[in-house]
C-alpha cells in the first residue's frame, strides 16, 4: 500500500492538475491554468498527495451557514481501492457538519460509492448544466 499524505492547500501547479484530471478522462484537465484559479476561488479543498504526485483531491464551495456543494472528487484510478476518496470525503464531512445539506451530482457509475459515503439519491431533483464541456 502507498503512503498517501492530505492537504488544504489551494496552490497546485498546472501539471498536476492536469494529471489527474486526464487520468479520469475529465475534459476539464484540458484546461489545466483555469483549473489552477478555480482551486484558489474554492472554499474548500483537499487534496491526497503520494510523496509529490497529486493522486486526489475533493472541492466544495457553500454559502457560509447552511448549504455546501461538492463540484469535484476525483482519485486517480492508480490509486483507487486505498480508501482515498472515502478519506476525501470524510474531510467534507467533517467541515461541514454543522451544515445543513451537503450535495454533490454524482455521475451514474458512482451512484453506489456516494450511497456508501452517507449520501441519498434524490427521487425528485435531476442535475441540469449549461456546459462547454463534453465530460
Amino acid at each position: 500500500m502507498k503512503t498517501i499524505t492530505y492537504s488544504d492547500t489551494h496552490d497546485f501547479k498546472a501539471s498536476d492538475l492536469e494529471d489527474l484530471f486526464l487520468s479520469v478522462e475529465w475534459s476539464s484537465g484540458h484546461f489545466p491554468e483555469k483549473l489552477v484559479v478555480a482551486m484558489q476561488n474554492f472554499k474548500v479543498v483537499y487534496s491526497a498527495w503520494h510523496g509529490e504526485k497529486l493522486v486526489g483531491m475533493v472541492c466544495a464551495m457553500d454559502d457560509g451557514i447552511m448549504n455546501a456543494y461538492v463540484h469535484y472528487l476525483l482519485v486517480n484510478p492508480e490509486y483507487h481501492g486505498q480508501e482515498i476518496g472515502r478519506t476525501l470525503v470524510g474531510m467534507i464531512k467533517e467541515h461541514y457538519k454543522d451544515y445543513m445539506r451537503i450535495a454533490v451530482i454524482a455521475y451514474n457509475d458512482e451512484l453506489n460509492f456516494y450511497q456508501n459515503c452517507g449520501f441519498v439519491k434524490s427521487n425528485d431533483a435531476s442535475p441540469m448544466f449549461i456546459t462547454s464541456l463534453w465530460t
